[in-house]
């Protein structure tokens, strides 16, 4: 029997107990499966031989010292890992495999130690080698949260465990009939289409420049944030510029005369911080900020005062660590990983993405969901697509003037179609069309 070695975390009775377990009991193949792979073994010996057993079970043949002994030859490891003396007696020093689950959990343990005390070395060797701090921090929270995720496997579970917690959320929105389900938009029949901004829901802004997407983003985030926490990422626009857009719309004062200084009505400008001051809106104008800084940052303020909305703008200026070989794979990252970061943090995130030139080379310059820029990934991951167009930006003569139409162009639970809304262009704010309606907010006060 092996020695404990003491060079690196490992338990290597664990992994002897897991390898015996499996050849004497198939069914605990499947229970160890769940929970290692052979990676984690720290037995180079264990590890082959975990190999192989899961080789001849991909194959559908039964595990058995014939079997086993055939599949390490042609690995070339029969000789190595002690040929069928040490299968034998790996099998016969266990009695059973009814606690395989329990030496897997360990073994798993002992690998994600392992793990992290590399990446812990590496941050050493980085900083020795003078790596920029930033280099060292994106490389070690990057590491640290792959090796997390890998840790967090969920179980399958029947389906009439679900059935009470879903029946439930059912009554629960059937008693609250015409009442949001999510977080309002702040526009009326918006909202209407799609109750609200769901929770772990990943929402797509998406238009040509100029068409008011950033303005859409503030509206939705003023009226979100009088009731709920919201976190804007802004990487084109600074902080200051952020409010100075919010201030035009709440004080119906012209953006250009607020950033010029040419301004009259301070009692409206006060009212207006006023309003403003009340919120809970946080705003962070990181350029270029990569995934897992903005993952890092949106774990924090949940901690510390809770998180109901992330917004970004834009999709596109975000970066990643990893080096992918053109910018529709960095793309596909980043929308994989709010999509993921969404459910995590169980909360929308409302990204906002630029389109390709197409709309503009067609007569129709309405956009399509093809016209989503650098990656069809986008598309897949989100759960709902608006795509903001404005007829009067292309043709002024328009019978449409001020009307900002937004498409919702792909709904995963629910309908599409097109909502009219009136965009005011000199304060930055959008409104509902239908002015008898009561106002859910401040916004256009």
């Amino acid at each position: 029997m092996e020695n404990q070695q003491n060079i690196m975390p490992c338990d290597l009775e664990a992994e002897r107990s897991v390898i015996g377990a499996m050849i004497i009991d198939e069914r605990a193949v499947d229970d160890a499966a769940e929970i290692v792979e052979p990676i984690d073994f720290y037995s180079t010996k264990y590890q082959e031989i975990y190999k192989a057993i899961l080789q001849v079970i991909d194959e559908k043949k039964p595990v058995d010292y014939i079997t086993l002994e055939d599949k390490l030859k042609s690995n070339n490891m029969y000789e190595i890992i002690g040929g069928i003396d040490e299968l034998i007696s790996i099998s016969e020093a266990v009695g059973s495999a009814v606690n395989v689950k329990y030496y897997a959990d360990i073994i798993k343990s002992k690998a994600i130690i392992r793990n992290l005390m590399r990446v812990s070395q590496d941050v050493i060797d980085m900083s020795i080698a003078n790596n920029s701090v930033g280099e060292v921090l994106e490389y070690a929270e990057s590491n640290i949260f792959k090796i997390s995720q890998n840790r967090n496997h969920q179980d399958l579970v029947k389906i009439q465990e679900m059935l009470e917690p879903t029946l439930a959320k059912i009554g629960e929105m059937s008693m609250s009939q015409g009442q949001l389900t999510g977080v309002t938009t702040g526009l009326i029949d918006l909202d209407r289409q799609l109750s609200g901004l769901q929770k772990s829901d990943l929402i797509l802004l998406a238009a040509r420049p100029a068409m008011g997407k950033t303005s859409l983003a503030l509206n939705i985030a003023y009226k979100a944030s009088v009731k709920h926490q919201v976190a804007i990422f802004s990487l084109e626009m600074s902080k200051m510029q952020l409010t100075q857009r919010l201030l035009s719309a709440l004080s119906n004062i012209n953006l250009s005369e607020l950033v010029s200084g040419r301004v009259t009505e301070w009692t409206n400008l006060g009212q207006a911080a006023q309003l403003l001051a009340e919120t809970n809106m946080h705003v962070d104008d990181t350029s270029s900020i990569s995934l897992n800084e903005l993952r890092s940052k949106c774990r924090k303020l949940k901690a510390r005062s809770d998180l109901d909305l992330v917004i970004i703008d834009y999709l596109q200026l975000m970066t990643t660590n990893s080096r992918s070989e053109n910018r529709q794979q960095e793309i596909s990252t980043i929308s994989r990983g709010l999509k993921g970061l969404a459910k995590e943090l169980n909360c929308p995130i409302l990204a906002l993405s630029q389109l390709s030139r197409a709309p503009d080379q067609r007569p129709n310059h309405r956009p399509v969901m093809s016209d989503l820029r650098e990656s069809g990934a986008i598309e897949q991951d989100a759960d709902v697509v608006l795509m903001l167009y404005r007829d009067d930006y292309y043709d002024p003569e328009t019978d449409k003037p001020n009307i900002a139409e937004i498409i919702v162009a792909k709904h995963r639970n629910g309908p599409t179609g097109t909502v009219d809304t009136l965009f005011d262009k000199e304060h930055t704010k959008f409104m509902d069309l239908d002015k008898q309606m009561p106002d859910v907010g401040a916004f256009d006060k």
